[in-house]
């Protein structure tokens, strides 16, 4: 925590320091004025120490909507600002190099582009969250059994239910257009949850509403096991998840612990393989392949779990599983240019990746933790066709 406060600090007090000694004590003498210029600064600095350090210890949870406005609001002031400190500082070296060189276009550029990073960051906010975007993709193997040729698994990922408070017509919006595309299969991969399972409370009776002929397949993510809640015991910690538990059965959801079932489709079977999360350390790692895997050799098998990684360290070497989907990576719920800060982190971070004849495809998610915003990130409902 105090590694995070510093680099906020950082990142809050180096931009308006420069601004303010280059630009505000050129421009006004007034002491009003140039008070008022650190003012917004000094209440995020203010809502910011509140909230991490006075309201208890588990203030993401109990505080969620209220910090991730306040991340947006430190947001909308951070970036442009950075954005137009970074031109404003080419500009200078550009003049240091060669005299000639005016300062002022720079100065113009970076004022254009904080501007429209102002507006893509309230654009991510209050419309890029809710942005669904179907997503239609194929996975060919001569493997896949004949009655499965055309198949149609539509693929849901960490949905984040507890950031979703206060405005369900979203997820009914999400339920409708999943439906929509009449898929036989629905599988979801993990982190229905941020931190508590009563999160879920209220939203059973849409989530049930998402059908498919061969019904609805989950797995657990890592916040689904309350790890980021600091609980007052061992015991309350077990009956959460307990609690998440009973309820995905309650909403006619399939949990697949480290199990598999046996989907049947035109006189034909695959084994859909189902495990608990697996992540790179610190991420928890409760996976069992080879017990999950018992009662499939032979068969077409596509495996659920929720960290991509979980792919080139156990099942590439340990298994011949032709079909891996994941989620996880959120893409860090930005994508700009093709590219995002996700890909610093995972070698497979969003779409579907081949290794010979086997793949893994890794949905970008629905939902978003603490910051409530995606830009390019759109959420991502996947419609994975199989062909033969």
């Amino acid at each position: 925590m105090h590694r995070i406060t510093l680099i906020f600090i950082l990142f809050l007090l180096i931009p308006d320091i420069y601004i303010y000694f280059v630009y505000i004590v050129q421009k006004t003498q007034s002491k009003w004025l140039r008070c008022a210029y650190g003012l917004p600064t000094l209440l995020l600095t203010a809502g910011y120490v509140y909230f991490m350090f006075l309201t208890g210890d588990n203030a993401m949870s109990n505080h969620t909507q209220a910090i991730g406005r306040l991340a947006i609001a430190i947001m909308l002031f951070v970036f442009p600002k950075t954005v137009f400190m970074l031109c404003s500082l080419t500009g200078v070296l550009a003049h240091c190099v060669i005299r000639r060189c005016p300062r002022s276009p720079f100065t113009v550029i970076g004022l254009v582009l904080g501007a429209v990073s102002f507006f893509n960051i309230l654009y991510g906010t209050f419309a890029g969250i809710t942005r669904f975007e179907v997503k239609e993709t194929e996975f060919h193997s001569a493997d896949i059994p004949e009655g499965f040729d055309g198949y149609r698994i539509v693929q849901l990922s960490d949905i984040h239910i507890g950031s979703w408070q206060g405005n369900p017509e979203a997820i009914k919006l999400l339920v409708e257009m999943v439906n929509a595309q009449n898929p036989d299969l629905i599988v979801f991969t993990g982190d229905l949850v941020n931190q508590q399972s009563h999160e879920i409370d209220g939203f059973q009776d849409i989530l049930s509403q998402l059908h498919a002929p061969d019904g609805v397949y989950s797995i657990l993510g890592n916040h689904d096991y309350g790890t980021y809640y600091r609980w007052k015991s061992r015991k309350a910690e077990i009956a959460n998840l307990d609690y998440l538990i009973r309820q995905q059965k309650a909403m006619g959801w399939k949990l697949l612990n480290n199990e598999h079932d046996i989907l049947y489709h035109k006189g034909d079977s695959i084994a859909l393989i189902g495990v608990e999360n697996d992540g790179e350390p610190p991420f928890s790692q409760f996976a069992d392949l080879s017990h999950a895997m018992e009662g499939t050799e032979g068969m077409f098998q596509i495996l659920l779990s929720h960290n991509p990684t979980h792919w080139r360290r156990e099942v590439l070497p340990a298994s011949g599983i032709p079909l891996m989907l994941a989620g996880h990576t959120h893409a860090m719920q930005g994508i700009l240019f093709g590219h995002s800060l996700a890909e610093l982190i995972y070698p497979e971070w969003r779409g579907m990746y081949h290794e010979g004849n086997r793949a893994l495809y890794v949905n970008i998610g629905i939902g978003y933790v603490g910051l409530p915003f995606r830009f390019g990130a759109w959420p991502e409902i996947t419609v994975l066709t199989l062909r033969k």
